[in-house]
């Protein structure tokens, strides 16, 4: 796998960690890796820059995030293979699917 594609899986990995919405047990109950979340990481990879830049600015509507936005989805687009995108992806179904999550 190139750097690129493992750079792009520790990042998933450490916004998955550290968002707050998948790993903890919220009153009691385990609620998974957070849907939002999912469907930000499915657009990051597979989504297209435009969709993806939609998507975040439902929760930052600033134009400077938006245009760091779409500069880093456009360098995912064009270094990550689909092998990448496909073994990140694989990666995070694994940590859902795990006992620990």
């Amino acid at each position: 796998m190139k750097l690129a594609g493992a750079v792009v899986i520790l990042g998933a990995a450490l916004l998955l960690l550290t968002s707050g919405g998948g790993w903890y047990y919220h009153v009691g109950v385990n609620c998974g890796i957070c849907p939002a979340i999912k469907e930000d990481v499915r657009l990051f990879l597979n989504g297209t820059s435009e969709a993806y830049v939609e998507y975040v600015k439902q929760y930052k509507d600033d134009p400077v995030v938006l245009e760091n936005t779409a500069k880093i989805k456009q360098c995912v687009n064009s270094t990550l293979t689909e092998e990448d995108r496909a073994h990140a992806t694989t990666f995070i179904e694994k940590i859902e699917a795990s006992p620990l999550c």
